[in-house]
């Protein structure tokens, strides 16, 4: 069956199913494989529960013409959401970066979606497997989507802006996360720079942190005609400004070519999230949207999924912010709570992954900048961490062991930050926050 036959069938049913625990009736299931299972077993539970046809790439399932045989599953997937990309003539705005993606992803979804039908990109849906899922669930009612985009290989981006052909893009900033599979900040450079390289080759629109001088020298590096610049200078486009993180953030923004700021009352903690609420403002100014619907977007967008969520115990006010977490975004979280007006202050670090060789001096530096901030108690979690003990901090192997320090004595009266890659597994510390 060639893409063309198989986007026939998608047109009249168009729904993806990929988890026979979630079967979309009337979807075409595709029977993906992983490290530990192979879905092509499951090909016929998933047409038992619903759905109109599975595709599978071992021939020995195939036990009817409900069976749509093709030489590799995830490669035909990859290739129907290309073709499907190929119809549409919506904006497509690309998001990657190191820190922040998610976060901006979501605040574009607020603005844009107060005066457009706006897709944007569901949880982290932002791989090989999500950006073709995320494709595929744009229909003909929708005017904008707005695709994430993640990475831990070069080569990653390039092949995802191919298939999302974004004719918009944002890359949040560049910092040292996956050095595992990047090799180097440098490496990050060019993974991330490569929605640049798609942008410039096909002529689309930047959005550019204007006051990021590696993302400013990346962009120079291409000479990309069309650039839309936010930021803190007032050479940007969009200008702004933090006005208060204590510990929800108001900010103020105006156009360049005004004098008045307009100030907003935001729902997310964290001083870093300034320039994603500028870059906002900026695609929503772009797009045309009134000044007044940009605020009222940002204002109302509540974070969730434990990044940069401010969670207020019975106890203490936590900073949650351990869904992620990499040298960079470490940093900009100690900068915040040390900015942040509070009567007393907690810090429990947990330790962040796929660091590589880095990973010890990485966690060396934390443990210095942590230790530099006035607290009632400041704890390090995690291996990684724990190589750096001392007998007169707290260094604990694991969050059970950590957990059972905070029962034996707990932290009370405080605002709290939490921060830890996600396998962690810093939700279980909050219950005795």
């Amino acid at each position: 069956m060639t893409i063309e036959q198989l986007y026939q069938l998608y047109k009249e049913s168009p729904f993806i199913s990929t988890d026979t625990r979630n079967i979309i009736t009337n979807s075409l299931f595709f029977a993906l494989k992983g490290e530990k299972f192979n879905a092509n077993q499951f090909a016929a539970q998933a047409l038992d529960a619903g759905a109109r046809f599975a595709i599978i790439d071992e021939v020995a399932y195939a036990i009817d013409d409900r069976y749509i045989l093709v030489d590799d599953v995830l490669s035909t997937l990859q290739a129907l959401a290309t073709y499907h990309r190929q119809q549409l003539t919506i904006p497509i705005i690309g998001i990657t970066g190191t820190n922040g993606k998610t976060t901006t992803k979501e605040l574009l979804y607020a603005v844009l979606s107060t005066q457009y039908k706006t897709f944007a990109t569901k949880g982290n849906l932002n791989n090989h497997i999500g950006v073709p899922l995320s494709i595929l669930a744009i229909d003909d009612t929708i005017e904008i989507a707005i695709i994430e985009m993640g990475a831990n290989h070069q080569g990653e981006i390039a092949f995802l802006s191919a298939i999302a052909a974004p004719t918009h893009g944002l890359i949040t900033n560049v910092g040292k996360a996956h050095l595992e599979g990047f090799g180097s900040f440098d490496g990050v450079k060019i993974a991330k720079g490569e929605l640049y390289d798609y942008l410039k080759a096909h002529e689309g629109v930047l959005f550019l942190q204007g006051d990021n001088a590696y993302l400013v020298e990346m962009e120079q590096q291409r000479a990309i005609k069309q650039v839309v610049r936010y930021g803190f200078s007032d050479s940007n486009a969009i200008v702004g400004k933090l006005v208060s993180a204590n510990p929800l953030l108001t900010v103020a923004w105006r156009l360049q070519n005004e004098s008045s700021f307009e100030t907003i009352a935001t729902q997310l903690t964290g001083s870093y999230n300034t320039e994603n609420i500028l870059a906002a403002a900026g695609v929503g100014h772009f797009f045309g949207l009134t000044t007044r619907l940009i605020n009222e977007g940002i204002s109302a967008y509540t974070p969730t999924n434990n990044r940069s969520q401010i969670a207020r115990t019975a106890k203490n006010v936590v900073i949650a912010d351990y869904y992620n977490a990499n040298a960079s975004s470490m940093a900009a979280a100690l900068d915040n709570i040390a900015v942040i007006e509070a009567t007393q202050k907690a810090i429990i670090l947990g330790d962040m992954f796929e660091m590589g060789e880095e990973s010890f001096a990485e966690h060396k530096k934390l443990v210095a900048a942590a230790l530099q901030i006035p607290t009632v108690r400041t704890i390090f979690v995690g291996k990684a961490f724990f190589a750096h003990r001392t007998d007169t901090v707290e260094f604990y192997e694991t969050t059970a062991a950590a957990r059972e320090a905070l029962v034996a004595q707990p932290i009370v009266d405080s605002t709290i930050l939490l921060k830890a890659s996600r396998g962690m597994a810093f939700e279980n510390l909050m219950a005795e926050l």
